[in-house]
């Protein structure tokens, strides 16, 4: 049986670039040799695509320029050798992709350009989910609940006296916690601003919402959706701030994620039917993670969803997927299926 050529997509130009690399590697060791040949594809911090031989450290600099083909009749990747382009036919691509221009849409709108299948979200799915004040609306419409928020556009004032303290003041359209300040006061508001229009325009300030902070990951398959283990982030101080760490590796200095969570089996049953519920009122595909909060009275809060969540090894998503007995590699055999049988149906 002919291998599946894949391209995998990694880095990109966000603040969430070296977590890309990282969750890149992961799924790299986690490819069948048997099943796939891997096309390694990674865009530097500049923007400039390099087709490299793995992800590992020096990929910057030892490959060669490559671009997908917008054009749809090439199906692949064109490939720089000395003065001449030549094409690398693609069976499909995992954009490894996190934050701005991997999560919002951008890197899907090229996909859909060039006709090759792709794992994950659609573009009206990234970019929704991306916006989280737009994914609130969209959500509290299907039922779910929603953290109080306010919209504060790049013009806009804000009078610090009407909220309600604390709240959580963030970039709309960023991830993994940059630019996220708790603000306990009135007094911390204006530069709590300042910080998160730093990574967007647009900032969401959010009352916040008092329970334990859950999370679920969903795989979309051909037949329904299946949840992960709900995982709880056990926090010593703060507020859970992922990959801010200068070795997460090592784990964080103020969370612990317990997968399992040590929640009930009524409380864990809710949790991932709110996820599920959260996936397809947004429109997900393939995999998404739904972070939610659970309060004390038993109701479950949408937090975000993150619709090309980490890979690494110490991510969440992975982990939440091997305790429910789906490993990584499992998992991309079912993205990657689940993918090419929709492309030809």
């Amino acid at each position: 049986m002919s291998k599946t050529t894949i391209a995998i997509l990694f880095g990109g130009r966000s603040e969430e670039h070296p977590i890309s690399v990282k969750s890149a590697r992961e799924v790299a060791a986690n490819l069948d040799p048997e099943t796939y040949e891997p096309v390694y594809v990674g865009i530097t911090t500049s923007g400039a695509w390099t087709l490299c031989d793995s992800p590992e450290p020096g990929w910057e600099t030892t490959g060669s320029p490559a671009v997908l083909s917008p054009d749809s009749s090439v199906h692949g990747l064109l490939a720089l050798d000395g003065d001449t382009y030549r094409t690398i036919p693609l069976d499909v691509v995992f954009p490894v992709l996190h934050g701005k221009q991997g999560e919002d849409g951008a890197i899907q709108g090229l996909l859909e350009l060039t006709g090759i299948p792709y794992v994950g979200c659609d573009v009206p799915s990234s970019a929704l989910c991306m916006d989280k004040s737009l994914a609130y609306v969209v959500a509290a419409a299907a039922g779910i609940a929603t953290p109080r928020h306010w919209i504060v556009s790049s013009n806009e004032n804000v009078e610090p006296e009407g909220l309600t303290y604390p709240v959580f003041v963030k970039p709309a359209r960023s991830g993994s916690s940059f630019g996220v300040t708790k603000v306990s006061s009135k007094t911390e508001l204006l530069s709590a601003i300042v910080t998160a229009k730093q990574y967007d325009a647009k900032v969401l300030i959010e009352e916040a919402v008092v329970g334990s902070e859950v999370g679920c990951a969903i795989l979309g398959e051909r037949f329904g959706l299946v949840a992960g283990e709900v995982d709880r982030i056990a926090l010593t101080h703060g507020f859970f701030r992922i990959h801010q760490e200068a070795e997460p590796e090592r784990g964080s200095d103020n969370s612990t994620p317990i997968v399992p969570a040590d929640i009930s089996d009524d409380a864990r049953a809710l949790v991932q039917e709110t996820a599920k519920a959260i996936y397809r009122a947004l429109g997900c595909k393939g995999l998404a993670r739904v972070d939610m909060f659970l309060k004390d009275d038993g109701t479950v809060v949408l937090n975000e969803v993150n619709t090309l969540p980490g890979l690494t090894s110490y991510s969440r998503y992975p982990r939440m997927m091997a305790a429910a007995g789906l490993p990584l590699a499992e998992v991309i055999d079912r993205l990657v299926d689940r993918t090419l049988q929709g492309k030809r149906r």
